[in-house]
């Protein structure tokens, strides 16, 4: 097998050299503007005598799907600017106007046919600002940073447009506040600039400037804007005060008096922004507003790791391409991916603790740390300094306990101050970057046993471009450092993500008596993102790497890790056809491979991978995967007592999507895995459907299953045995059924006046079967590591399983039934209008319940979700929330 995996790898490299042709040298445009002289009529029609002051800018060339042809339609623009605003006017011809998709959708979806604007104002070769408006009038704007890499369509600045539809086919004008952009405070400045038009019904994207897809960049490549003389530099201001009204109804406990059925509360605060100098802002917020639109997705694991949540809140999500600051970021894609030095939804979470309470007792205990304030300081000067400095401050937080009216409070969240620092360097046009990051978490007096006093984590980390920013070298070197009592940093050495006082680990060990703990991790990476492409549009890419997290590196005090004491190893390479042939719009074929040890050399895991992937010319699009995985060691399964070995086995994957451009589309995919052995098997699939009966009305609905059982090696507990200094590791089989759907229903009544549904019941049932113990963990054979209880060693009781191994009666440990019903349902129902721009009134209906058991394991999945996900005992949200901008 792995003969075959080399032989494809040389083939491909093989076919990619002696089919390369060299690309002729491409000369950056120029466009050249004037200020404005005279008045226009903001309508979307660019007809005033001012615009003729310059030319349209045009020549476009095909980007897709035909690289370097022309565009079916032409597209011309003019440019303009004043002390206050840049210009732009849009001419989008088409010969069949009546063929223009009008699509509308919220901010940031780009529906229908667009056009857009990149401005590097920066200069810098690596960031832009991007203005996408779409002939129905949707703004859509992203912040571009690392050379078009990644795309942030979470910054919304305020900027103003109109379009018209005509014989010729549509116009638009566009006005950005300068403010809104990022620029030096030279004399007379040269910015970066693309402009792209996507015409919808042919799927067809052109460019004022070409740029290769084969040449991996797309910043630094971009033409020229001229002419910008005497610009003034603006300090941006804002002022954003908001004011929520909520009311919360649901159903009363008896004797509960924090649950008397309804909760109404009024909450005001103000966000601000000031610009110190026309590059660097400072964000702030005081007792912010930190909803969420859309409620996180239900996900329940049953292998121990932590969920990962995508951030929502507005203040995080600006600027946090600065403050990003993955640790790996790999192409061949792994776990390791997701681990973070800054994890921002760690500011403003659950509390870590729960208060203590007896019978007769009611708890009314927070949902989330109160936010009393946070700062942020960000931006990127004219040259090349990319800083991100971000302070907030959580409140001490108090559970309060009635007991038959008397009351106590109890601490569940010390006070607690998060701080990150981050800065990057651009060197020689952005060919090369610098850069390093330092954050801490500094806890008041409280909790002391089980939380760490501070912690502090930081990093440096480069990148090297060169061969025209096709090839590149990146990595980073990370460090942790906790300081604490003896029983909080016991806690980090025996948690989940560490397990020093796992059996067969000479690397770690526990020592109770440690107040402080200092842990490091690191990755490198050597790729190539681009290159010379052969006759068909092919193009060979690839990237290798090693990541490893040493035994004692802790992140997840601010940031997110999943578990230390790894050391991987992984590779990824692709041919990529990006021109059409034959059937197909585009192609590609990759391949991967991992391999992974933890610090005492113990080999952990092979994994190797193949996968295609396909857009046909009548735009449907499939993929299909195949991973081998030889073999497979995991240190956290028995969560502390020894290593198990998990059986080896083969997943594939396969999924197909219809043309989205149709009216009605859907999508499908299908993944399979099964353990040699008859040790697992799991089938996950779904399917969803997406109907466009009006360019303003968009409805869908999709539903997922999967089925997952496993033989034998599903941890279950770790027991004590009474009489012996041992424990046991208890596993069992698992079958597990889940069932979600999720519907949306989108309306967008005007371009700035939407109306949003959103709805997702969900339901998980993992139901446990033939315990056995641990008994061999690391066995060849998978039956050796595993000794069955028999009939008369097991019994059952109240919830509870009893053990009496030697059968003489005498019961030696015992473990709760792990069998449960999760069902979940979580909507929203938004109105949202703003009304002027950047100031916005909502409108919110949220309806949600959640109900966790182990009764009715043995009915239908279908019929226990929707039994218990519609009942009387949800909760009613109903909220209105105002916010008005202040502009200067």
């Amino acid at each position: 097998m792995n003969k075959t995996f080399l032989l494809l790898i040389c083939t491909l490299f093989t076919f990619n050299v002696y089919s390369q042709k060299s690309d002729s040298t491409i000369t950056k445009k120029k466009y050249f503007t004037k200020p404005l002289s005279g008045s226009i009529n903001f309508d979307g029609i660019p007809q005033e005598e001012a615009w003729n002051a310059v030319e349209w800018g045009g020549d476009f060339t095909q980007w897709q799907p035909n690289e370097g042809k022309s565009p079916s339609q032409k597209t011309n623009f003019k440019i303009l600017y004043d002390n206050q605003y840049l210009y732009i006017a849009y001419r989008c011809h088409d010969m069949a106007p009546d063929s223009i998709i009008k699509r509308m959708g919220r901010r940031d979806e780009f529906p229908g046919d667009w056009v857009e604007i990149n401005i590097d104002s920066y200069h810098d070769l690596r960031t832009a600002f991007s203005f996408t408006l779409s002939v129905s009038g949707v703004r859509n704007d992203e912040f571009v940073s690392e050379n078009g890499n990644n795309w942030d369509a979470n910054w919304n600045p305020i900027w103003f447009a109109k379009t018209h539809v005509d014989e010729q086919g549509w116009t638009a004008e566009v006005k950005i506040p300068l403010s809104q952009l990022r620029y030096g405070n030279e004399t007379e400045k040269v910015w970066g600039i693309q402009v792209m038009r996507r015409i919808f019904r042919k799927e067809e994207r052109s460019t004022w400037q070409f740029i290769p897809q084969n040449s991996g960049v797309w910043v630094s490549s971009f033409g020229e804007l001229y002419g910008l003389k005497n610009i003034p530099t603006h300090r941006q201001i804002e002022i954003a005060p908001y004011l929520v009204a909520q009311a919360d109804k649901y159903q009363a406990t008896p004797g509960n008096p924090f649950a008397t059925g309804s909760d109404k509360k009024l909450t005001m605060g103000v966000d601000g922004k000031f610009a110190v100098t026309n590059d660097l802002i400072l964000d702030f917020t005081v007792n912010p507003d930190f909803g969420q639109v859309e409620a996180d997705p239900s996900q329940v694991r049953i292998d121990g790791f932590q969920n990962y949540f995508e951030e929502r809140r507005p203040f995080f999500i600006e600027s946090r391409n600065i403050f990003s600051y993955q640790l790996t970021g790999s192409e061949a894609g792994g776990d390791y991916d997701s681990d973070l030095l800054f994890y921002s939804r760690r500011i403003g979470s659950s509390p870590h603790s729960y208060p203590t309470t007896g019978a007769g007792e009611f708890a009314d205990v927070p949902l989330n740390t109160s936010i009393l304030g946070a700062a942020k300081f960000s931006g990127k000067t004219q040259k090349g300094w990319s800083i991100g400095v971000l302070e907030s401050v959580t409140q001490r937080e108090m559970a309060t306990i009635d007991n038959l009216g008397v009351r106590r409070d109890e601490l569940v969240e010390p006070l607690t101050n998060y701080f990150v620092g981050r800065l990057q360097k651009d060197i020689n046009s952005g060919n090369t970057v610098l850069g390093g990051i330092f954050t801490a978490v500094n806890r008041g007096e409280g909790l002391n046993n089980m939380l760490t006093k501070n912690a502090f984590s930081g990093g440096l980390d480069f990148l090297h471009y060169w061969k025209k920013r096709t090839w590149y070298i990146r990595g980073n070197m990370v460090f942790s450092h906790l300081e604490g009592s003896k029983e909080s940093i016991l806690g980090v050495q025996t948690a989940f993500e560490h397990l020093f006082q796992r059996d067969g680990a000479p690397e770690v060990s526990v020592d109770p008596n440690r107040t402080s703990l200092t842990g490091t991790g690191g990755t490198f990476r050597l790729g190539k993102i681009g290159g010379k492409s052969g006759n068909m549009g092919q193009v060979f890419k690839f990237e290798t790497g090693v990541t490893f997290r040493s035994p004692e590196l802790e992140l997840n005090d601010i940031g997110f890790m999943l578990t230390s004491n790894e050391i991987n190893h992984f590779t990824w390479a692709g041919l990529q056809f990006q021109k059409p042939f034959s059937i197909f719009r585009s192609a590609r074929i990759n391949y991967n491979h991992w391999s992974r040890w933890d610090f005492g050399g113990q080999f952990l895991y092979q994994a190797f991978n193949t996968n295609s992937h396909a857009t046909f010319k009548n735009n449907w699009q499939t993929g299909v995967g195949l991973t081998w995985n030889p073999y497979d060691v995991s240190n956290n399964t028995l969560q502390g007592t020894s290593s198990l070995r998990k059986p080896a086995g083969i997943a594939q994957n396969w999924y197909v999507n219809s043309d989205y451009r149709k009216k009605i589309y859907t999508n499908f995919y299908y993944n399979n895995f099964w353990g040699f052995e008859n040790t697992v098997k799991g089938n996950d699939l779904g399917i969803a459907f997406t109907f466009q009966p009006l360019n303003a009305l968009q409805l869908s609905l999709g539903v997922d299953y999967s089925y997952y059982w496993r033989r034998q090696d599903q941890f279950v507990a770790n027991a004590k045995v009474d009489d012996q200094a041992m424990i046991r590791s208890i596993v069992s089989s698992v079958d597990q059924n889940t069932l979600r759907f999720t519907g949306r229903m989108n309306f967008n009544i005007t371009p700035d006046l939407t109306l949003q549904y959103y709805a997702q019941p969900y339901i998980t049932r993992p139901l446990y079967s033939n315990f056995a113990y641990v008994s061999d963990p690391l066995a060849k054979h998978y039956n050796d590591r595993f000794t069955p209880y028999t009939s008369s060693q097991i019994s059952e009781s109240d919830g509870r399983y009893y053990i009496d191994e030697k059968g003489d009666g005498t019961v030696k440990y015992d473990f709760a039934k792990p069998d449960f019903n999760f069902v979940q349902f979580r909507s929203n129902l938004i109105a949202r209008w703003e009304y002027r721009p950047g100031s916005e009134l909502y409108l919110v209906w949220s309806q949600g319940s959640t109900s966790s058991s182990n009764y009715e394991l043995d009915t239908p999945i279908m019929g226990s979700l929707f039994d218990n996900a519609f009942t009387d005992q949800g909760r009613n949200t109903f909220l209105i929330k105002w916010t008005y901008r202040f502009i200067r």
